[in-house]
């Protein structure tokens, strides 16, 4: 058994006990790690690489290659792993590759983008692990990309489309919307459901989801995922996606009633915040006013934490043991409405 992202404990929770003994199991620090007795656990650095990174890849490397024909590797990959393993082609060094990752994720680039650029400076990324070793894979992958292709997850380390082999994709952005759909219908709320996937700047969506939101009737819910990006100046605060998300939703709510919006990863750690998300309602930026606090001002300094935190709007959870991207929920409490 191979694990490796910000899921890997759960993943490898659901194995049989007797096959966890011998497992490699890769995880972001500071994740929790119980009930993997018996499995191999290293720590390593996220969301940027580090040497931790490449001896973790180095690691992985190693195992694969120890199984050989008439060995199954079960191979649990989830969103993260593209920085917990890190071995760039010859010719890069990791301080070269971080640094033409990070101009892509300042700039605002999709998580497509962005794995492409990994998966080509790679020398294990877009299936080069998997070759290293000759016994079967079967790959089971919990998706944090628009499209659920298992070859973008992570980078897709052992996705190296072999005869024999199998992947599939065992949980999605989309399979928890349908689940939050039924716990809403059990708690007596009509929920609408966007298809599209979330995308662009992060305050933009929010503002524009924030606007379908006052369109709802009272006890309807308007749910939606996906995973915007945020252009991120020189010089930046602490904050994330899913708190621009929701200040820009505060935006468009002020003053208005009965309406509430949570945006949040499904990870649990929103950028470089320690929140998972934050709620929004009609009296989100009152509250900031009433501080001394401008919301124009920290969505420019993409210093959104500590402003929501002023205004008791921060979503705080840890990390949740899943990655299937972020979600915004809505809700009108007001009945009659």
């Amino acid at each position: 058994v191979f694990a490796c992202g910000k899921a890997a404990a759960a993943m490898v929770r659901g194995v049989p006990g007797r096959l966890r003994k011998g497992a490699l199991v890769v995880l972001p620090r500071g994740y929790p790690a119980a009930g993997l007795s018996g499995a191999e656990i290293l720590f390593v650095a996220h969301p940027e690489p580090d040497r931790s990174s490449l001896r973790a890849a180095r690691r992985a490397v190693q195992f694969f290659e120890g199984f050989g024909k008439g060995d199954l590797i079960l191979c649990l990959i989830s969103g993260g792993t593209s920085s917990l393993l890190a071995m760039p082609l010859p010719g890069w060094t990791l301080e070269e590759k971080r640094r033409a990752v990070r101009r892509l994720v300042r700039s605002g680039a999709s998580i497509l983008a962005v794995n492409r650029l990994r998966r080509s400076l790679s020398a294990i990324k877009g299936g080069r692990l998997g070759r290293r070793t000759d016994a079967r894979l079967v790959t089971l992958v919990l998706s944090d990309v628009p499209g659920d292709s298992p070859g973008m997850v992570g980078s897709g380390p052992t996705v190296r489309n072999r005869p024999g082999d199998v992947t599939r994709v065992v949980a999605s952005n989309a399979l928890g919307l349908e689940a939050a759909a039924r716990r809403a219908l059990g708690l007596r709320s009509r929920a609408t459901v966007e298809r599209a996937w979330i995308r662009g700047e992060a305050r933009e969506e929010g503002a524009r989801f924030a606007r379908a939101a006052l369109r709802l009737a009272g006890g309807e819910v308007l749910l939606a995922g996906g995973e915007t990006a945020v252009t991120l100046g020189r010089r930046s605060g602490r904050g994330g996606r899913s708190l621009e998300f929701a200040l820009g939703a505060a935006l468009v709510l002020d003053g208005t009633r009965g309406v509430s919006v949570l945006a949040a990863g499904s990870d649990g750690i929103d950028g470089g915040s320690r929140a998972a998300g934050a709620f929004a309602d009609g009296q989100t930026i009152a509250r900031a006013e009433r501080l001394g606090l401008d919301p124009t001002s920290a969505l420019a300094r993409h210093d959104t934490e500590p402003f929501l935190e002023a205004v008791r709007g921060l979503f705080v959870t840890g990390p949740t043991g899943t990655n299937v991207c972020d979600w915004a929920f809505a809700l009108n409490t007001l009945a009659g409405s």
